[in-house]
């Protein structure tokens, strides 16, 4: 592989190593009770801020005219990839656990090739040939990893005595019947969230062409749409100004993370990398996202860990594998393809070359 091909390869394991512990921390924020989207709104405001001086400084000689339909359309990047996507996503969040969210977002390369499907990104013929039964396969997979991590939460597998915080916690604000039903439905909302962000990444991969070269702008102009749309969301919930006070020294830093890499450097990566290698390569990247929150989330935070929690997340990643393995056999089938067709041209092109030269040697001097 060449260096320029290694650079999204290595920009996206970062993002999806960072965007693991993002997860986990706004956990832990959101578990202080903060109405997730005045957390987004700040979230979305931050990332705004700190792409500004990035987009005039090194787009402002290269940055297309933007249009009222370019406006338009990332009022609706916004809404799909940040507003909506955390309105769902972070309400699943608060509900279930940072493992379980990134098990799930595993899933987000099947739905992506899904809803190529539907809207005929990806050409349904390939569904008939070895790689695109291996790619459907691989969805079905996906989806019953899901379906576990959804309706079987299983026993607690780490040990107790070491999470005494957590414990407490569940035992003395649910029951048991209770926690079950937020389980369900923060899955519910988990997956609707990852249904929007995987719009996001096929409508983005259009918009970077209509405005290419401009990554931060780009990014900035979702950020600052995003900011107003979580505003106006978090009104479901309170409408108290107080709520927009934050005081928690936590909370604070997680807002001001998740902003910086979580929000303004994590949407720029996935943007650059959508570009260059498109939607369906960008989402195989998921499971890092999991194994970091996984790992943050227990060792750092020290969650209890569940076993639907590690099954699910097993078969969500097992499916991700065999969908992955059709990917690369169709890609394979595609350069194969054309190395044949190169080759027939060029044996053509060399036929055509000799019988010129047997015509010119047959003229009469």
């Amino acid at each position: 592989m060449k260096e320029e091909q290694w650079a999204p390869v290595i920009v996206m394991l970062i993002s999806s190593v960072a965007m693991g512990s993002v997860n986990a921390l706004v956990k832990k924020a959101l578990d202080v009770g903060v109405n997730h989207m005045i957390f987004a709104a700040y979230r979305m405001a931050i990332s705004a801020l700190i792409l500004v001086p990035f987009s005039y400084i090194w787009e402002r000689k290269t940055r297309p005219i933007l249009t009222f339909m370019l406006l338009c359309e990332h009022f609706i990047s916004g809404l799909l990839g940040a507003s909506l996507m955390q309105f769902f996503f972070l309400l699943g969040l608060s509900y279930t656990s940072p493992t379980v969210a990134m098990a799930l977002n595993s899933m987000l390369p099947a739905i992506t090739f899904a809803l190529a499907l539907i809207f005929r990104i990806e050409n349904t013929q390939k569904l008939k040939s070895r790689a695109g039964v291996l790619k459907l396969i691989g969805t079905l997979i996906c989806i019953l990893g899901a379906m576990f991590l959804t309706f079987y939460k299983g026993f607690q597998v780490s040990n107790p005595h070491t999470h005494p915080e957590a414990i407490e916690n569940n035992t003395s604000h649910n029951n048991g019947h209770d926690q079950a039903k937020k389980w369900l439905l923060g899955c519910v909302y988990l997956f609707t969230g990852i249904v929007l962000l995987s719009l996001w990444m096929l409508f983005q991969g259009k918009l970077s062409v209509k405005y290419p070269c401009t990554k931060y702008s780009s990014t900035c102009l979702m950020s600052v749409f995003a900011a107003f749309q979580c505003a106006i969301l978090s009104l479901y919930k309170s409408r108290a100004v107080e709520d927009w006070i934050i005081k928690d020294k936590l909370v604070i830093f997680v807002i001001l993370y998740a902003g910086i890499v979580g929000q303004a450097m994590s949407t720029v990566v996935t943007s650059w990398s959508i570009k260059r290698t498109g939607a369906v390569f960008v989402s195989t990247f998921s499971p890092v996202s999991l194994v970091s929150a996984t790992l943050f989330d227990f060792l750092i935070l020290r969650s209890p860990l569940y076993l639907g929690s590690i099954i699910g997340s097993v078969v969500t990643i097992t499916g991700l594998n065999v969908f992955l393995w059709g990917k690369r056999s169709e890609t394979d089938q595609t350069v194969s393809k054309t190395l044949t067709t190169s080759k027939s041209c060029q044996m053509i092109e060399n036929e055509d070359n000799m019988a010129i030269d047997d015509n010119n040697t047959k003229l009469p001097v």
